[in-house]
């Protein structure tokens, strides 16, 4: 009767699928990078191993068009990569952003965690560091790329994110001068658009509760040259502590790292907030001030419980994200409901 009873309660506790270690969790339906972090994980490899051989995996694979090379140009039709790593047992980082002409961005910033006492290196420096790491410089342009540029040229340059401002009158695209009005602006906002920018957030833990996460995106189509977004700041785009949890973001990277979504997921963790939860309060924390950005999180903590959250906007009520562990050991697609 008592062994019947400790089951039971075990089972409210600990719902099936949400306790196993270890664990795999990324956003977005991208199952085989979620299948290379869990082959990762089961052949012995390192939680940071596993989130990098995840990433990669989708920067290969152009995952949406939005990771990795071929995807997002920018206003001078050129795709450059963001990416972070970190290692939620020592609270190492290592990211890049604005990188060009090197398709494994999370391998460089897996290198410059491990080959410099820096966190995060950027632009023509970071992709000059990466070659002298022995990655390979390449084209990061497609003609995919470039027909999505081509096509934003003769749309006149919208949409775009500048604001404020007025291109040169001989010119549709540009260079821009300050404006002195704002009822004069020109331009298309993108804030609800779920297929402009988004990115792999993954986390991994090992039957330990050691944890590590990471991201990987080429950010915003049409941004402005040198722009980069939530995803290779440290706890914005992702966050991880073994003490309590780790937490990826995904969506309006321009809003939501105002907020640190990750971290504060994390801390909530911390505090005894069950992942769900967290991830709850994070968007909250962001949609009370900008209530129709695009946005989810993801959270894990070190008992493997897992969650999940997001902002309700027109055409995005819902997100859905990749999950393996011990329980199905292969990658399942979750989902929920935004608020």
């Amino acid at each position: 009767m008592f062994v019947s009873l400790l089951v039971s309660a075990l089972s409210v506790l600990c719902p099936l699928g949400q306790t196993s270690l270890p664990l795999v969790v990324n956003t977005w339906p991208f199952k085989n990078a979620t299948a290379a972090a869990w082959r990762t994980l089961q052949s012995g490899g390192s939680v940071l191993d596993a989130v990098e051989m995840g990433c990669a995996c989708c920067e290969m694979e152009q995952c949406d068009g939005s990771v990795g090379y071929g995807g997002s140009p920018d206003e001078y039709g050129e795709t450059t990569l963001d990416a972070m790593i970190m290692n939620g047992n020592t609270m190492e980082v290592g990211a890049v952003a604005d990188l060009r002409r090197i398709k494994n961005a999370i391998g460089v910033a897996r290198a410059v965690m491990e080959r410099t006492d820096h966190t995060l290196l950027v632009g023509e420096s970071a992709s000059v560091f990466a070659e002298n790491m022995g990655f390979i410089a390449e084209d990061l342009t497609t003609n995919k790329s470039l027909n999505i540029f081509t096509q934003w040229l003769k749309g006149n340059c919208q949409p775009n994110y500048r604001k404020n401002v007025f291109p040169d009158p001989s010119m549709s695209c540009g260079p821009y001068k300050p404006k002195a009005t704002l009822n004069q602006r020109k331009r298309v906002a993108q804030h609800a658009n779920t297929r402009s920018h988004d990115t792999i957030g993954m986390v991994a833990l090992d039957q330990n509760g050691h944890v590590a996460a990471g991201t990987s995106t080429n950010g915003l189509t049409h941004k402005v040259p040198g722009r980069v977004g939530d995803s290779p700041i440290v706890g914005a785009g992702a966050y991880a502590d073994s003490s309590a949890g780790a937490a990826t973001a995904t969506g309006d990277g321009d809003v939501m790292m105002r907020f640190l979504p990750s971290y504060l997921a994390v801390e909530l963790m911390r505090a005894g907030a069950d992942p769900s939860a967290a991830c709850k309060t994070a968007i909250s924390r962001i949609k009370r001030h900008y209530s129709d950005f695009f946005g989810a999180i993801i959270c894990a903590n070190t008992t493997g419980h897992f969650g999940a959250a997001c902002n309700k906007v027109p055409g995005f009520s819902q997100f859905h994200y990749m999950v393996s562990n011990s329980e199905s050991d292969t990658p399942l697609m979750k989902s929920v409901d935004c608020i």
